[in-house]
Parts: C-alpha cells; structure tokens; sequence
C-alpha cells in the first residue's frame, strides 16, 4: 500500500476533518512525514488509521452502492496491513468475498490498495453444505464442502480439472488452514453467472469460491502470487477467534 494513502488516514484520524479520497495534493503534502508514520510502534494509532483508512476506501470507491458491508472492508484492511507487516504479501490486491450477501448478488471484490481502485466487482459461489442462497455454515474440516472464513494469501496457479486454478493459503489456524489439504482454489465454473441471477440461488461449489467463465482467468491472473484474500460472513465464532481482525 502506498505510504502516503497511510498518511491521510493517520491524519484523519488526528484532526477529525474530511479528507477527499481522490484529492492528490493532500497525498503530496504528506508525503514528506512517511517514514516517521511507517514505523510508529503504537498499536493504538495504527489501529485508528486502519479504521480511518476502511472509511477513505469505504466511501471514496462508493462501495455501499456496490452492495459490500462497511464491517467487512474495516475488518479486512486490519487483516491486510497486518499481513504486509508480517512480510506475507507481495501484490498490492486486497479480494473481498462477502458472504454477508445472497449467491445472488455480486460480493466479489478486488481493491487495488496502491492505485485506490475497485478493480472488479462480480459473483462468486460458496460451498454446498455452507448454505443455499446465504452462506451460513462454514467448517475448515477435508471433506466438508463447505467455505471457510478468512484470511489467505494468493500463491501460484495450475492447471486441473477445473482448467486454470489459482491456490490459496489460509492464514488463519483452525479456521481455513486446511484449505490447500481441501483442494480449495479460485477457478471458473459454469454454474456462476448473472444467468441465474433470477433463481433460488447461485451454484454451489464442494468449498471453493469459484468465479463466471468469462470472468475467472482474469481475476486468477491479477490476484495470483502473494496478494490477500479475505472471505467474510458475521460470523460470532470466527469475529472472535481471528486474531487477524482484532486487536
């Protein structure tokens, strides 16, 4: 993530005024303190920008329109800065699932978090045995077909038998470290797309978030190699024992 996109939360947090999100000059104005933000210890003010920088996001890519939770974006930019400071991230896109929304809604999200974009925006399946229309249960049990909840970290892509795969690595033990042992990838499926928009529900997958047809080798080939992944449902067990969501 940019350093200077740091600064305008910091200093948003700090003087309570509004800061415009697309407002370049601002940017370059504080720029110049980075390198004392970048390696400020305390916790206390990191977190508030974190929160501040949700809301920059938040608003300033108009993401209530596009139908994703503000509590998810706050929850996954905690997440996504502590990764990069452990040194587990190496491409500047934090992915979105939000299963706080019906199959049939488009609650996949790609945030491009050094330009400040919102790089794509479409449907995406949840695991059978998670839920018809609403992703309800979850489980990083082999063989529950069934989505975790989490945090992961993109690796590398292959090709099997749903064609153009892409691994992911959960980072959140007990939760969705299992996820490389249950075979769950990024892939295309058919039964994902606006087609079905006007059914029960979306397709379902055996766990893995699949993506449209026309859609999923570019989302693999944008996200692969060490960006984030954070799939999200209000969930009181995970909300409590993710120690990548709170403090």
């Amino acid at each position: 993530m940019k350093k200077n996109l740091w600064l305008a939360a910091l200093i948003m947090t700090a003087s309570l005024v509004s800061v415009s999100f697309t407002n370049a000059t601002n940017r370059d104005t504080t720029a110049a303190y980075s390198t004392e933000i970048s390696n400020d210890n305390d916790s206390t003010i990191k977190e508030a920008a974190a929160e501040s920088l949700s809301t920059l996001l938040y608003n300033g890519l108009n993401l209530k329109s596009k139908g994703l939770s503000q509590e998810a974006v706050a929850y996954a930019v905690n997440g996504y800065q502590k990764l990069e400071a452990a040194g587990e991230v190496s491409s500047p896109y934090l992915t979105i699932v939000d299963f706080s929304q019906s199959s049939r809604k488009k609650r996949f999200y790609i945030i491009d978090m050094e330009n400040q974009t919102l790089v794509k925006n479409t449907f995406v399946s949840h695991g059978k045995n998670s839920g018809v229309d609403m992703a309800t249960r979850f489980s990083n049990v082999v063989g529950s077909e069934a989505s975790s909840l989490g945090f992961y970290v993109t690796k590398g892509t292959y090709t099997g038998k749903h064609g153009l795969s892409l691994r992911i690595d959960g980072k959140e033990r007990g939760f969705n470290d299992n996820a490389e042992r249950r075979a769950v990838v990024v892939h295309g499926a058919d039964y994902v797309n606006a087609a079905r928009v006007n059914s029960a529900y979306m397709g379902r997958s055996q766990g893995c978030p699949a993506l449209p047809m026309n859609e999923y080798r570019e989302v693999i080939n944008t996200i692969k190699n060490g960006s984030v992944m954070f799939i999200y449902a209000p969930s009181d067990n995970y909300l409590q024992g993710s120690k990548l969501i709170k403090g």
